[in-house]
């Protein structure tokens, strides 16, 4: 299909996966967020929700990430956005009675220790069931900095379990997100990975970007954001190692693909892992256990811990089994 310019194009049908546009000669110049919110007002798409696409790398230049809201788009280039989840049905956050394991809670927190398969908050068909929602009914004080993610300072994975601190006003929130920014957060995990890991501890320190092969994943990528990830190990068996990491970033992904590219999978990923023989866990053997940070109403540094949950105890226990 010819493209002109300014033009649109749908990649794949109705579905509409990505938008690809070409920066016509009129438009040279513009910030990339102000381009994509003018190429997109009649979809009624706001220009806050073309920043987070932004800046969750969902947005590329000339078939490269592009992360800068200021970039200065440019006659001829070709701009791609993945907009999966705003072609979707707009639903609205709607509160849910689940479950909740609350560790902690005062006028300004909560300390969570979400589950296994519990999404975060809602996106790409994921509207209901997931932890926003059941916060929603606990709590009607949640941070509305983000309406479709109120109360959401910081995510896990879905496979992930683990320790979330939740801000349940505006002033907490803006803390917090100021500490994750400024790397003052501590943040621990237990891991369990196939292999025995040879060194007793490490850093790794490599950078990591979107897959260019498959948006949906991340990868080891030279040009991509800082990333570093500390390593020490707490047991080895026979054909798995126990580890605890310290995250001095955050990046997305960040534990599965820097441990992936060491050799050490980890155990139970089929993403980054790809298929293992006889696995000793069903999900991703991730849990957030430790999580430090300084109170936004005392301003006193607050540490919470999470002990392991029982799929992982018990995977745990076969690796400690198995023979070499």
């Amino acid at each position: 299909m010819r493209l002109t310019q300014n033009c649109q194009r749908n990649e794949i049908g109705a579905g509409k996966e990505k938008e690809v546009f070409i920066v016509s000669r009129e438009k040279q110049g513009r910030r990339l967020d102000v381009y994509l919110g003018d190429e997109l007002k009649e979809r009624g798409i706001s220009r806050v929700h073309i920043q987070r696409l932004i800046k969750e790398e969902k947005v590329l230049v000339n078939g490269v990430v592009n992360t800068k809201l200021d970039y200065r788009v440019k006659e001829g280039e070709e701009i791609t956005l993945f907009i999966q989840s705003l072609c979707q049905e707009k639903k609205t956050l709607t509160p849910e009675p689940l479950p909740l394991d609350i560790l902690y809670e005062d006028a300004q927190i909560i300390i969570v220790n979400k589950p296994a398969g519990m999404v975060v908050h809602p996106g790409k068909g994921n509207y209901f069931g997931t932890l926003a929602n059941a916060l929603l009914a606990h709590c009607q004080s949640l941070s509305g900095m983000d309406k479709e993610r109120p109360g959401i300072v910081h995510r896990l994975d879905k496979d992930t379990s683990g320790l979330l601190v939740i801000a349940k006003t505006e002033r907490a929130h803006q803390y917090l997100a100021k500490q994750f920014k400024e790397r003052q957060v501590e943040r621990r995990y237990i891991v369990l990975v196939r292999g025995v890991v040879r060194f007793d501890e490490g850093r790794i320190t490599q950078p990591i970007g979107r897959d260019i092969r498959n948006w949906q994943k991340m990868a080891i990528d030279i040009q991509g954001k800082e990333a570093i990830t500390i390593y020490r190990v707490l047991q080895r068996y026979a054909k798995y190692t126990l580890l605890e990491l310290q995250l001095e970033t955050g990046r997305t992904h960040q534990i599965r693909v820097h441990l992936a590219y060491l050799g050490y999978p980890v155990a139970g990923d089929r993403i980054y892992g790809g298929k293992e023989e006889k696995p000793v866990i069903s999900r991703q053997a991730v849990h957030s256990s430790k999580l430090g940070f300084y109170h936004p109403e005392t301003k006193e540094f607050v540490q919470f811990c999470s002990s392991l949950p029982e799929d992982m105890q018990e995977a745990i226990r076969r690796c400690a089994l198995q023979k070499e």
